[in-house]
C-alpha cells in the first residue's frame, strides 16, 4: 500500500528543494521562479523505522524492505489557479490524485529569494492556497448538485439527503471553511466522497525554516502551530537546504553534520513519519530469514485484511496469524525464544492487528 503525498506551496517556497532532498539529492528542478516544476515529480520514499533495524540485528536476514510513502512534488500555485492562473487546472487536478497533502509554508526571511506576494507571510500564504482549493471544491459540489437534484426530484430519498449534505458543504466552502474543518459527520463525509474535495483531504504543515531556526522554529512557525491545532493537523520543522545538503553527503559526513547542527537526525525523517501517520496508517512486520521487512495498513484492520497486503490468497484462506509483539520479540531475542516464553499468539479472524505486531500468517487455499 503506498501512500500518496501531494507537495503543495506557493511558488519558491522550497517544495522541489524538499522533494530533491525526500529523494535522495535530485529529480525536481528547483529554481528561483515560479513554475520551474510544471509537470509533477514523484519519489518513493522509505519510512524511517528504528524497529527495522532492531529486528534484522536479531534475525540477520538477506534483505530488509522499509515501508514507502509515495511524495508527488506538484508545482506551485497561485491566487486564481482555480480560474486557470499558473496552469492551476492542471496543478489542481495533481493534487485530486492525492491521498494527502503537505503544505509547504516559508518561514524564513531572505532577500535573495523571490516571495511571489511580496512578503513573509505563512498565514497569508496557507490562506491562498486553501482558497483556491475551496473555490475548486466549490465547482465541484455544485456539478454534484446538479446530477444529484435531478434524483430527488424524482423522488429518490437518499438524493433528497444527498442534496441537504451537498448545500451544507457548499455553505461552508462559501463562508471559507475547508470541507476537513466543517465537523462533518462520518455519513456526511460518505456522501461528499465521490466528489474527491480537494480540501477533505488532511493536511500536514512543512515549515521551511533557516538553519538557526532548527529544531523547534521560529516565531512564524509559531503562528503555523497555532493555525494547524484548530484543524488537528501536523507541524514538521525543516530547512529544506539542509536537507538538500545532507542529501549529498555520506552516512558518516550526515552524522557529523547533523551533530553540529544539534540534530539527532534529518528533518525529512519526522516529515515521512507524519505522512506515514496522516491517514493513521501502522505497520506490522515479518520476520524471516530471507526478509524483514514493514507492511503497512490502515489502523482498525483485522488480520485477515493485514495478510491481504502480503497477497489476496492469505486472506482468502486466512486460517490464523502467529503474534509476537514487537517489545517481546526483540527483549527475548526473537521468535523461538518468544515462543519459549509463551508470547506467541494465536489470533483470528477477529483480530484487530496493532501497530509493531510480528506476524506469520498460516492460510489455506
Amino acid at each position: 500500500m503506498a501512500l500518496s503525498i501531494g507537495i503543495v506551496g506557493l511558488p519558491n517556497v522550497g517544495k522541489s528543494t524538499l522533494f530533491n532532498a525526500l529523494n535522495g539529492g535530485g529529480g525536481a528542478e528547483a529554481a528561483n521562479y515560479p513554475f520551474c516544476t510544471i509537470d509533477p515529480n514523484v519519489g518513493i520514499v522509505p519510512v524511517p523505522d528504528k524497529r527495522i533495524d532492531a529486528l534484522s540485528a536479531i534475525v540477520k536476514p538477506q534483505a530488509i524492505q522499509h515501508a514507502i510513502v509515495e511524495f508527488v512534488d506538484i508545482a506551485g500555485l497561485v491566487a486564481g489557479a482555480a480560474s486557470g492562473e499558473g496552469l492551476g487546472n492542471k496543478f489542481l487536478a495533481n493534487i485530486r490524485e492525492c491521498a494527502a497533502i503537505a503544505h509547504v509554508v516559508r518561514c524564513f526571511d531572505d532577500e535573495n529569494v523571490t516571495h511571489v506576494s511580496g512578503t513573509v507571510d505563512p498565514l497569508s500564504d496557507i490562506e491562498i492556497i486553501d482558497t483556491e482549493l475551496m473555490l475548486k471544491d466549490m465547482e465541484g459540489v455544485e456539478k454534484g448538485l446538479m446530477r444529484i437534484e435531478k434524483l430527488a426530484r424524482s423522488g429518490d430519498k437518499d438524493a433528497k439527503k444527498q442534496v441537504d449534505v451537498f448545500k451544507k458543504v457548499n455553505q461552508g466552502l462559501e463562508d471559507g471553511t475547508p470541507v476537513r474543518r466543517q465537523a462533518l459527520s462520518s455519513d456526511e463525509l460518505t456522501m461528499v466522497k465521490e466528489l474527491c474535495l480537494l480540501t477533505a483531504k488532511p493536511v500536514l504543515y512543512v515549515t521551511n525554516v533557516d538553519d538557526s531556526s532548527l529544531p523547534d522554529g521560529n516565531a512564524y512557525v509559531e503562528k503555523v502551530r497555532a493555525f494547524a491545532a484548530q484543524e488537528g493537523a501536523g507541524v514538521a520543522v525543516v530547512s529544506a537546504q539542509i536537507e538538500a545538503e545532507l542529501a549529498e553527503m555520506d552516512k558518516e559526513s550526515q552524522l557529523e553534520f547533523l551533530s553540529d547542527l544539534g540534530l539527532t537526525e534529518p528533518g525529512l525523517n519526522t516529515v515521512i513519519r507524519e505522512a506515514y501517520t496522516l491517514l493513521d496508517l501502522i505497520s506490522y512486520f515479518t520476520a524471516g530469514v530471507k526478509e524483514v521487512r514493514a507492511w503497512t495498513i490502515h489502523r482498525g484492520d483485522t488480520a485477515p485484511k493485514a495478510a491481504a497486503v502480503i497477497h489476496n490468497d492469505f486472506e482468502k484462506g486466512f486460517i490464523r496469524a502467529e503474534t509476537i509483539a514487537y517489545e517481546e520479540f526483540v527483549a527475548l531475542g526473537g521468535e523461538a525464544k518468544a515462543k519459549e516464553a509463551g508470547k506467541m499468539r494465536l489470533e483470528g479472524k477477529e483480530y484487530i492487528v496493532k501497530d509493531g505486531d510480528v506476524m506469520h500468517f498460516r492460510f489455506n487455499v
